[in-house]
């Protein structure tokens, strides 16, 4: 059964505690006080919902691929080979006010309100960055593995959906731009910091094609050890149609990763029974093909919320398992 944490945003990306905002000068006590990693975990998975989803179906939805991590994990353990000692995952999700009417301007509403809740006076990415921040310095240090369930410490990943990939995109943008050493442990650890943030995982990216070329650029070098991995289904309309429609270009979920600092390396994904080789994921950018998985959806958005399924609980468990 997942542990799961919440964190819940207002409109300017400001943290809330019981529907309240917590005062600046309280948020690393408050995280202190909720989110301190539990040392039986192995893992720590921060995942940020999309478009049009409320507080109870963020939750249900990574209850639902946590799920599926497991299921996975106990049937074909033996494609994890350094996670074949034991994957303990402790989950937080990020849910933030995504609901619009399902339209054209309700697009263009909530993908404006994920890009200001870091830039343009928004906070989030202030917020996230503390978050981050918070959970690397109190995760387990591999120096001190004698005294940890894990072997090699606990490890960090980042999981988005949809708008939720810019949140997080332009947190970690925010913290490698704004506030070097004041948050994340930065591509270039420190002493007793001997990792960052071990992946990050966009589910149907609603931003263009060549978002890392133009506005995500700092991502290249931001405090990232391992990849930025985005899938992509050409029959997510709502990154295809309707983000045509409100940006004159098809976005990532629907294409890809256009261009970006670095390669973009281009695969299909695998099937659950298909081992990722450790060359196919480690690249800077890699863009996965799920066009022949995230198929099922009717209406105006596709298959854009298609992304709960078993593949990508394995593309998830082979990202932790290749972070080893």
């Amino acid at each position: 059964m997942t542990t799961l944490r919440t964190v819940d945003l207002d409109e300017s990306g400001w943290l809330l505690d019981g529907g309240e905002p917590v005062p600046a000068d309280r948020l690393d006590e408050h995280f202190g006080s909720v989110l301190t990693p539990p040392p039986w975990a192995t893992d720590i998975i921060v995942y940020v919902h999309g478009w049009q989803t409320s507080p109870e179906s963020a939750a249900n939805a990574v209850t639902r691929l946590m799920a599926l991590v497991e299921e996975q994990y106990e049937s074909r353990s033996a494609l994890y080979p350094a996670l074949a000692a034991r994957f303990a995952p402790w989950v937080v999700l990020l849910r933030w006010p995504s609901r619009s009417g399902a339209h054209l301007a309700g697009y263009r509403r909530i993908r404006d309100r994920a890009h200001a809740l870091s830039a343009g006076g928004g906070h989030a990415g202030r917020v996230i960055g503390q978050l981050l921040g918070h959970l690397d310095t109190q995760r387990g240090n591999p120096g001190a593995a004698p005294v940890l369930a894990s072997r090699s410490g606990q490890y960090l990943h980042l999981v988005g959906h949809s708008f939720g990939c810019r949140v997080l995109c332009e947190a970690v943008q925010w913290a490698a731009a704004e506030r070097p050493g004041a948050t994340l442990g930065w591509s270039r650890p420190g002493p007793g910091l001997p990792f960052t943030v071990d992946s990050l995982l966009l589910l149907q990216m609603a931003a263009p094609r060549d978002v890392f070329a133009t506005v995500f650029t700092a991502l290249a070098d931001a405090p990232l050890r391992g990849p930025v991995v985005a899938t992509y289904a050409e029959r997510d309309w709502a990154t295809g149609l309707w983000h045509r429609l409100a940006e004159s270009r098809r976005g990532i979920g629907s294409q890809g990763i256009g261009t970006a600092p670095e390669p973009v390396s281009a695969i299909r994904m695998l099937s659950p029974t298909e081992a990722y080789a450790l060359d196919a994921l480690d690249h800077w950018f890699v863009s996965v093909d799920a066009g022949t998985v995230f198929t099922a959806g009717r209406g105006p958005a596709g298959s854009h919320s298609d992304h709960i399924r078993p593949e990508t609980a394995h593309l998830l468990l082979s990202l932790a398992d290749h972070s080893r």
